[in-house]
């Protein structure tokens, strides 16, 4: 009887592992979400909580976020594959990080490149290049 339960238990273990694996693969393939599945209201956030914002700057940001998520989007629905994609959406969040940059103050600005490099990898948010935020920016 032990053996059997020992048995059973075993095999329902290796199932959850292979099934939170399996669950996963299609999650990391596609940059593991984080940052680029935050809403634009959410990312406004998350950038307020690490350079503090103004009432002023805010609204910017915001505006910069969601021209970029058009511009992501359009590529995404182009058909081009990944390999052709990639370089494209790097440099859309490369120029996006350079615009909200360019709205903050040079203590902000620090605490912006902070925020940037404490995301996966020191990529800003989504992933791509050092700094770049690339691919897959599904907002």
């Amino acid at each position: 009887m032990k053996m059997t339960i020992r048995r059973y238990a075993a095999r329902l273990g290796a199932v959850a592992v292979c099934t939170a694996a399996l669950c996963s693969t299609p999650m990391l393939a596609q940059g593991g979400g984080g940052m680029m599945r935050m809403s634009p209201d959410e990312r406004v956030a998350a950038i307020d909580k690490a350079v503090g914002l103004t009432d002023e700057q805010k609204p910017k940001v915001k505006a910069i976020i969601e021209a970029d998520i058009k511009k992501m989007g359009d590529l995404r629905n182009s058909g081009e594959d990944f390999q052709t994609l990639r370089p494209k959406m790097m440099e859309i969040r490369t120029k996006e990080n350079a615009d909200i940059k360019a709205l903050l103050t040079d203590d902000q600005k620090t605490k912006y490149d902070a925020y940037l490099a404490s995301m996966p990898q020191g990529r800003g948010p989504g992933g791509g290049g050092p700094g770049a935020g690339g691919p897959p920016p599904q907002q």
